[in-house]
C-alpha cells in the first residue's frame, strides 16, 4: 500500500512553485484558483519572500494549490490502486479535493476563507506555538496542561507542537520536561486549539454552502487517523479541526497498520517524509518537490 500526503502550514519555501510553471496548463490552472483565494498566487509560489508567504492567509492558499497541482499529476502516473490519502492540518483540504471530496475550487474557496478567518481569530490574543523535541503526547502532555498550554500537533512519539499564551510558552522554553528542548516556531497563533473557536461559525457557513462526495480513494483524518468513508462528516472533521489537535503519529501508526510500504509527499515536500522515515522503519519514503520526481513513480497493482 502507498501514501500520499499532502504537507502542512510551513512548508512553504520562497520560489518553490517556479519549476513547475514551465507547463502552461499549470500556469492556467495557478491562474484560475488565485482568482478563486483572491490571491496572486503565481507571485507568492515564485517571487515573494519568505515574510510574505509566512502570513496565514497567504500560506494556506498556496500550499494547498500546490498539493493540487502536484497531486493530480502524482494520482495521473500512480493510479489509485492500493493507495491511501492524507494530509497535515491544512493539506487534509489538499487530500479531500484529491479524494473526491470536493472539487478543487470549492477546496481553494475553503481554504482561502481558512486562512482569512484563522488570521482574524489569532489577532483577537496573542499567542503561539512551539516544538517540544525528544518525548512523545504521553511524556509532554502532563507538564503542557499544567501550564495552560494544548498539545495542538502530536507529529510522532519524539515531536509534539505546543501552543497557546505566550507567557506559557516562555515557561516551557525555561523550564522543558526532562530530555527535551523546546524550539519556538514562527506562526500567528495557537492553531487547533480553543483560542481558534472564533473561526467556528465562518468557516462552517462556508462548509455549508460546499456539496461534499464521499471519497473515492481512502482518506484518513487527523482527529485519529481512520480512514473516513463519508465526504459530509470529513467535511464537519475539516471544519473542527482548527480546534482540535494533529494526531499525525496516529495517521503514521493507522499507514503502518494497513500495510504501507511507500510514501509519498506532495509540494512542497520534506517535513513528512522527515517524520516518515524516523517513525515508519522499512517504507521507502519519496518527495515530489521537482516535476523530474514524477518521473520515479509508477501505478499500483
Amino acid at each position: 500500500m502507498r501514501v500520499l500526503a499532502s504537507p502542512g502550514q510551513g512548508s512553504q519555501k520562497p520560489g518553490f512553485l517556479e519549476p513547475w510553471l514551465a507547463d502552461p496548463v499549470a500556469r492556467a490552472l495557478l491562474e484560475q484558483w488565485s482568482d478563486i483565494a483572491e490571491l496572486d498566487l503565481i507571485a507568492h509560489g515564485t517571487t515573494s519572500d519568505a515574510e510574505t508567504i509566512r502570513d496565514t492567509q497567504v500560506a494556506q492558499p498556496l500550499i494547498v494549490a500546490a498539493g493540487l497541482l502536484t497531486g493530480r499529476l502524482a494520482l495521473d502516473a500512480l493510479g489509485t490502486t492500493d493507495l491511501h490519502l492524507a494530509g497535515h492540518s491544512v493539506g487534509e483540504i489538499t487530500a479531500a479535493a484529491l479524494a473526491g471530496v470536493l472539487s478543487d475550487a470549492d477546496a481553494m474557496r475553503f481554504v482561502a476563507a481558512r486562512g482569512r478567518v484563522m488570521a482574524a481569530a489569532a489577532a483577537l490574543t496573542p499567542t503561539g506555538m512551539a516544538a517540544v523535541v525528544g518525548a512523545g503526547y504521553d511524556a509532554v502532555e502532563p507538564p503542557l496542561r499544567t501550564l495552560g498550554l494544548t498539545p495542538a500537533n502530536v507529529n510522532s512519539d519524539s515531536q509534539v507542537v505546543a501552543a497557546g499564551a505566550l507567557d506559557a510558552l516562555d515557561a516551557l522554553r525555561d523550564n522543558p520536561p526532562e530530555g527535551t528542548r523546546v524550539i519556538p516556531l514562527e506562526v500567528a497563533g495557537a492553531f487547533h486549539t480553543d483560542y481558534m473557536a472564533p473561526a467556528l461559525d465562518n468557516l462552517r457557513a462556508v462548509a455549508d454552502s460546499l456539496a461534499p462526495s464521499d471519497p473515492t480513494i481512502a482518506l484518513h483524518t487527523n482527529r485519529d487517523g481512520s480512514v473516513v468513508s463519508s465526504g459530509s462528516d470529513y467535511l464537519e472533521l475539516l471544519v473542527g479541526q482548527v480546534v482540535s489537535p494533529v494526531r499525525w503519529d496516529l495517521c503514521m501508526a493507522a499507514f503502518q497498520s494497513a500495510g504501507a510500504d511507500e510514501f509519498i509527499e506532495l509540494t512542497p515536500a520534506g517535513a513528512l517524509v522527515g517524520l516518515a522515515k524516523r517513525a515508519m522503519p522499512g517504507v521507502e519514503c519519496r518527495k515530489i518537490d521537482l516535476p523530474e520526481h514524477l518521473d520515479a513513480l509508477t501505478p499500483g497493482k
